[in-house]
Formats: structure tokens, sequence, C-alpha cells
């Protein structure tokens, strides 16, 4: 438990307007919410700066910044500038996948947990409106949840873990309402897989159409800025 009695739970904020709303929603469910954000070598360094002022805004008590070099596996658009950011939907796994990302990003929440006392890992994945990403599926969740016991020593000495995954059956529209109704400022994340250091979207990529179709089917003004 926390000084105020509310028990903590690590979320994982990408500095996107998923996560911000991830987080929104565990600080609304009553936890005590500590930000873990992952400066891993992606193109888009923009969402590290949205990341700490959604952290702010929404209150979490620590926000704490990772460094990893995935760009020394590569494999991904969003690790090697050798690869482009596509700008049209593609059929499959897009190569904007990263390999293994949220196993570990979710892992390194773990570690964070255990240290802090936490049982509750938040992490802001998809479903419905998602670029076909393996590790945003429920049976996923499902199966890290169940790894979170076995590969810790609070899990084998009888703790309990639980992965949220608060927005995993919800549209991109159910999400942007939900989180506007909590209050998120959306003005500040960034989602493009190609932003500018000012954090200004391409317009063209998966993620820019994915948020911009989102805005628009929610009723809901889009913030986001362009470049152009």
């Amino acid at each position: 438990m926390n000084q105020g009695g509310k028990p903590k739970a690590v979320v994982l904020v990408s500095g996107g307007l998923d996560s911000a709303t991830a987080l929104a929603m565990a600080g609304d469910q009553g936890y005590a919410c500590y930000a873990l954000s992952l400066d891993y070598g992606q193109r888009h360094h923009a969402e590290l700066a949205a990341a700490r002022r959604v952290a702010q805004s929404l209150g979490a008590l620590e926000h704490k910044v990772i460094r990893l070099d995935l760009t020394s596996i590569g494999g991904s658009a969003l690790t090697d500038t050798r690869i482009a950011v596509p700008d049209r939907p593609a059929e499959g796994i897009p190569v904007t996948y990263v390999p293994a990302r949220n196993t570990i990003f979710l892992s390194l929440a773990l570690a964070w947990a255990e240290v802090i006392g936490a049982w509750d890992l938040f992490i802001g994945v998809n479903a419905v409106d998602y670029s076909g990403y393996p590790d945003c599926r429920p049976e996923y969740i499902e199966a890290f949840q169940r790894l979170c016991q076995l590969a810790t020593r609070a899990g084998v000495e009888g703790g309990s873990f639980k992965v949220h995954a608060p927005l995993i059956h919800m549209s991109k529209a159910d999400i942007i309402q939900a989180g506007t109704r909590l209050g998120v400022d959306y003005g500040l994340t960034v989602s493009c897989y190609a932003a500018d250091q000012a954090g200004r979207a391409c317009g063209r990529c998966d993620s820019c159409r994915l948020r911009a179709k989102g805005f628009a089917d929610a009723g809901v003004s889009d913030p986001t800025v362009y470049q152009g």
C-alpha cells in the first residue's frame, strides 16, 4: 500500500493516447500510479517528452524512464532507420511491429512492481482498432499474467499479480470518449510512428490514421498537430 492507503500500480506510459487513457483509468480506479516509459531507440523520440507530460498531468507519483537499445536487434521500422515507416495499410503483421516489445516492457514493469510492492500492472494494448501486433491480444495478456506468478519471488511466495489491459476490447473512439470523461488532455500525447522532434505527426502512418478516425468517430475535436 502507498502512504495514502492506495494500492500501487505500475503503468506503462508510451506518450500515446492509449497509454494516457490507461493511466487515467488506473488513477480513477484508486491506484497510486508509478509510470514507466522506455527509451528503446525508437525513431519517434518525441513520445518520451509526451510521456513525461502525460505522467505529470495525470498525477503519477513517479515517472521512470529506462534506457535499452533495441536498435542493436532491429527488425522493425521503429528501431531500424533502413526500414521505412509505411504510409498505407499492409496485410499481416506490419513492419512497425517491434519484436517482443510488450514482453520486454511488461517484464521491466514487473521487476519494478516487485521492488516497490505493487501487484498491479497496466498496459494500454488494444485488440480492436490495432495494427495486427501479436502482443496486443487477450491471450497474450493472460499468458503474461501467468508468467508473473511463476517468474517472481513475490509470486512464488504467495502474492498475486494482475495485468490490467482496460482498453483491450474498446474501439479507438471508445477509448477517446472514456479518456475525455476522465480529463485526459490528448493534446499532450504523440501517437505518430514518424513524428518529428517537435512531436508533429506525419498524418500518413497507420497510427495517425487510426488516431484521426478515432477522434472523428468519437465526435471529439482532434488536437493533433501535423507536419507542414
